[in-house]
């Protein structure tokens, strides 16, 4: 193992965590919030900048530095728990929260799960919330990804990170480069993120909960600044325009490129983008018709503005709630709850199974029974006009049984505390696939706070494992990567 260079890395991340925990420290005091509070962002503040000028003064000791492969995985896992532990330090030295509740807290931010312990929201001072949304749009397009995208200019090159951070099981490389395909989709992420500031601004939101639901949205994160979340509002503009950018950062940000390059057919014919797009519509239109027959909404277009909103919280695992979806009729329950079994698409803030997955287990499955109709026939896989290696179907394979071991077992966990099997399953689907929100105990008008610590504790490696694409994570636990 590479460990100076790794301790290395790891300072400067944590240096760039500690830089925006310093913008929201400044922006508690604008706010006024208490001097203790601001103090409790100093301590880690100054940690993470001590470690970034020791990074950054290394630079002119050495030679530019880089991680062997099976390093990068190692460093990918502990830059995410590195970075929580960092980050979860204001929540107690506030005084708001213990630590084992306050990395809960802040693992969730980061992994963009928004499974959170608190019931008053709104108690929380603003730096705090400010900060708690931030690891969302931190954790979003991805804490490693933003520090490959700067990595560079500290003397540290050939890392070959991204494919062990980035969700779905292929990563488009953009640009010829890593490090500018990494600020490419920054960029985008950042145009995104301004854009929709703007429009619920428009909309009669302040500026702070234009900004904080934002990074809720287009991280797919969930976090909010009021207790009823979206609900708070009342407005249908603000679901409307919530419910596109989640929709928004579901998609493969790969797309935005193309379009902005001139290659629209190329992205309106992409097989997942179509086929994610489709399930919405199509879950969104049968839970309206489904709540409508019910009498659960007055008039279609109302029925279908909740069903639109909650399908598109569920499917790109945000988390937002503007309705106690659990109070619906039994089809609408069941739709949703199998959504949660789906995700995002590959290359999207989104978490869960990923569509892409689904495309190609579907599309293997077909091919195989035209072999059984013609077992001399020769078969491929095509998807967007290209064929399918084998090693991408095995992988992919091999990936529905390690989410969904990852999910028993964190089901047995929860269940172990003595809770129903609702609220066991859907709490492990909920954290393993990064959506926040389940049923039972933990449905979308209740929080996470009175699990133990020791459930917890696990349901945090669940979510940084199904942030990981499990994996990254599951990798560290064999021996074959701790041999020489």
């Amino acid at each position: 193992m590479a460990g100076k260079p790794l301790l290395r890395i790891l300072a400067i991340l944590l240096g760039i965590v500690s830089t925006f925990m310093a913008v929201c420290m400044a922006a508690g005091i604008l706010m006024g919030d208490d001097s203790r509070v601001i103090r409790a962002f100093a301590w880690p503040v100054g940690a993470g900048a001590a470690g970034l000028l020791l990074a950054w003064m290394g630079k002119a000791t050495r030679r530019r530095i880089s991680l062997p492969p099976r390093d990068g995985f190692l460093f990918v896992a502990l830059a995410w728990v590195f970075a929580s532990a960092l980050g979860a330090l204001p929540f107690t030295l506030a005084g708001t929260m213990s630590y084992v509740d306050a990395f809960f807290e802040t693992i969730s931010g980061f992994t963009t799960t928004g499974a959170s312990i608190l019931t008053d929201v709104e108690a929380l001072p603003k730096s705090l919330l400010l900060w708690r949304s931030t690891t969302h749009w931190l954790g979003g397009m991805g804490i490693v990804v933003l520090a490959v995208a700067i990595l560079p200019l500290l003397g540290v090159g050939g890392l070959g990170l991204m494919e062990a951070e980035t969700p779905g099981p292929s990563v488009d490389k953009i640009s010829p480069r890593i490090s500018s395909t990494a600020k490419i989709l920054w960029l985008i992420y950042v145009a995104l993120t301004i854009l929709e500031i703007v429009l619920l601004m428009a909309g009669g939101m302040d500026w702070f909960d234009s900004v904080t639901h934002t990074f809720g949205s287009m991280a797919t994160g969930g976090f909010s600044t009021k207790n009823a979340s979206v609900g708070h509002y009342k407005s249908a503009y603000i679901d409307i325009v919530i419910t596109v950018f989640m929709l928004a950062a579901g998609l493969n940000f790969s797309l935005y490129f193309k379009l902005l390059a001139g290659k629209a057919d190329s992205a309106f014919k992409d097989t997942e983008a179509r086929a994610y797009l489709g399930i919405f519509a199509a879950a969104s239109l049968v839970i309206a018709w489904d709540l409508v027959r019910n009498g659960a909404y007055p008039g279609f277009g109302n029925a279908l503005r909740y069903a639109g909103f909650n399908v598109s919280t569920i499917l790109t695992t945000t988390g937002f709630v503007n309705a106690d979806y659990a109070l619906w009729p039994p089809l609408s329950q069941t739709i949703l709850f199998l959504l949660m079994f789906i995700g995002g698409c590959s290359g999207s803030t989104g978490g869960g199974i990923k569509v892409i997955r689904y495309v190609f287990l579907t599309k293997m499955a077909f091919t195989e029974m035209k072999y059984l109709l013609n077992p001399r026939g020769i078969f491929g896989i095509f998807v967007d006009g290209k064929a399918l290696r084998k090693n991408i179907i095995y992988d992919t394979a091999a990936f529905f049984v390690l989410y969904l071991f990852l999910l028993m077992a964190s089901t047995i966990v929860v269940a172990a505390g003595g809770y129903d099997i609702l609220t066991s399953v859907t709490a492990s689907l909920a954290c393993v696939g990064n959506i926040g929100p389940g049923f039972g105990k933990v449905g979308p008008v209740f929080n996470y706070g009175f699990l133990p610590d020791w459930i917890k504790l696990w349901l945090s490696f669940a979510m940084l494992a199904g942030r990981l694409e499990i994996y990254t994570i599951f990798i560290l636990f064999t021996r074959a990567f701790w041999r020489r």
